[in-house]
């Protein structure tokens, strides 16, 4: 007798599959149902710049409290994302962006001393930023 097939690709249903094949669809089915909106909002966060305010996320920062713009290459990029990181900086990390912009913030009620931006356009970002400071 020949022992029926594992499905191969989906660790939670290979888990569920002694249970049966319906209970390994339904586990995948649960894990797609819950773990889909969670990528889905961590993928669509946007960068908005406003005539008075930086909106990261569900962050927004008076423009006013924005201080100097370092646009940062792939390698710069990766050191400020890895060992020249600061605990306190708020990171929008996108992986599978390799350019990023660093933007120190003024004041201590940010309780963040910079902003490390994952985008494709930093000069872009950089030049909007600097047009709408005037």
């Amino acid at each position: 007798m020949v022992a029926p097939r594992r499905p191969r690709g989906c660790l939670f249903g290979g888990l569920l599959w002694p249970f049966g094949p319906v209970a390994a669809g339904a586990g995948l089915l649960l894990v797609v149902a819950v773990f889909a909106p969670l990528v889905h909002r961590y993928g669509s966060a946007r960068i908005v710049v406003t005539p008075g305010t930086l909106v990261v996320g569900d962050r927004r920062i008076p423009i006013d409290d924005l201080g100097t713009t370092e646009i940062l290459d792939a390698g710069e990029a990766f050191e400020w994302r890895t060992y020249k990181a600061n605990a306190y900086a708020h990171l929008l990390l996108r992986s599978y962006v390799p350019t990023a912009l660093r933007v120190e913030l003024r004041g201590p009620h940010h309780g963040a001393p910079y902003l490390y931006l994952s985008t494709r356009r930093p000069m872009n970002l950089a030049a909007i930023l600097a047009f709408t400071r005037r």
